[in-house]
């Protein structure tokens, strides 16, 4: 997810101009791969943790968040065919809905960029902590390991952020599909080979986590934000939706495959990052510890640009200068360390995120706007019928999920 979705920011307060149509444009199969990488994120390391919160049962509720975000997604490429102008998802927003449209929709799409490079530095943190639990980072602090690594995450990403130029990032953070197949594999090896075996029964079905799980599992489809740029740099968009549904296939066996994997080896055990779990002597769970680690430095800055750009965009100057450029990203770096510092609680974060921005935006808003576009969709029969249980159980979901995970902080805080 995280990976391009800078493209999806790069949208003015008008409708941005047609691409061209040429044989310049993205083939299936790159577009195949793009899409995958969009879904490809941090959530794969919280899915047995979603099952293990929801239970056996919970596959079901998987499948079908699966299911939802790839009809809404199609519903996204309806809605660009409504206007042959549209490049971005806040066109979509704008033109259904004019400028507080756009403006909700882009709201929305920095919240969740802003929360996504929370939890980076919440994930280093956790994950160095556990390789190396004794470090003492800056010697005369009262900081654990943890919060150390955290700070030195920060400073080693700092730099990158004031790049102008993130084409090297971006090339080198598009590995998030075979990052993925890595972790899937080495998680697999630890229970299969190192002994840890997949005993653990579980449990069928648990209600008090289902909101949790719901939660994180619609985090992990979360694409939708790039979806309109990936269809636009398509040599024949027509096939979009096939795109659409060969990505949602392929994402949904590895995370299906990581949470099953995860949950037959540790069951109830299961902490918010099933690296956490994973035996740090064995070779293969530090292939999967390293490679989780890696990831996120180079993911960084390309999730904190847009945000930084957007705030340049409305600084009272006519043209923002270097200096204030580093200095406003270095604030942005800066606010983003005190909240994972303050609240480092990566599942509880990300199902936050999943429940009140990736509901919103990859369930609620594109209904939304289809039936703002679509005239004929507002008429009373089997289409409508089906928009309204969506928004209905998006609504839901989301309310629930967001409540459950604030409740969830809080409580952490208090005992913390």
């Amino acid at each position: 997810m995280e990976a391009i979705k800078m493209e999806a920011m790069e949208s003015q307060n008008q409708i941005s101009p047609p691409l061209e149509q040429s044989n310049k444009g993205t083939t299936f199969l790159r577009t195949c791969f793009n899409g995958l990488n969009a879904l490809s994120g941090v959530g794969i390391l919280s899915i047995p943790y979603a099952l293990s919160e929801g239970g056996w049962l919970s596959l079901i509720l998987l499948l079908t968040v699966a299911v939802l975000c790839w009809y809404t997604g199609v519903l996204l490429h309806r809605c660009m065919e409504a206007n042959p102008l549209i490049r971005s998802y806040p066109d979509v927003g704008g033109l259904a809905f004019g400028l507080k449209g756009r403006t909700l929709v882009s709201i929305f799409m920095y919240l969740e960029l802003y929360l996504v490079a929370v939890e980076f530095l919440i994930l280093e943190g956790d994950n160095l902590g556990k390789l190396f639990p004794d470090s003492s980072i800056f010697k005369g602090m009262k900081l654990s390991s943890k919060q150390g690594f955290t700070i030195l995450a920060a400073l080693v990403v700092l730099p990158t952020t004031w790049l102008r130029n993130l084409g090297v990032l971006a090339y080198v953070s598009a590995g998030g599909v075979l990052a993925s197949i890595i972790l899937v594999c080495s998680v697999f090896w630890v229970g299969a080979v190192d002994g840890v075996g997949f005993h653990e029964k579980g449990v069928l079905f648990k209600w008090s986590g289902l909101a949790t799980a719901i939660s994180l599992y619609t985090f992990c489809y979360c694409g939708h934000a790039v979806f309109p740029t990936l269809c636009n740099s398509m040599k024949n968009r027509s096939q979009f939706p096939k795109v659409l549904l060969i990505c949602f296939v392929l994402s949904s066996l590895s995370y299906g495959s990581m949470a099953i994997f995860g949950y037959l080896m540790y069951g109830e055990t299961l902490k918010s990052q099933v690296t956490l779990n994973l035996p740090i002597r064995k070779i293969s769970a530090q292939i999967a510890i390293y490679t989780t680690l890696i990831n996120p430095l180079t993911k960084y800055a390309i999730i904190i640009t847009p945000i930084a750009t957007a705030v340049e965009e409305r600084l009272p100057f006519k043209q923002v200068n270097r200096l204030v450029s580093i200095l406003v990203r270095t604030v942005l770096v800066l606010s983003t360390v005190i909240v994972a510092l303050t609240i480092p609680f990566f599942g509880y974060v990300m199902a936050f995120t999943g429940a009140f921005l990736s509901v919103t935006v990859s369930i609620l808003f594109p209904c939304l706007c289809y039936l703002k576009l679509n005239g004929p969709s507002r008429r009373f029969g089997l289409e409508l019928m089906t928009l309204a249980l969506i928004l209905a159980a998006g609504s839901l979901a989301g309310v629930m999920g967001t409540y459950t995970s604030i409740r969830n902080i809080v409580g952490k805080l208090r005992r913390w």
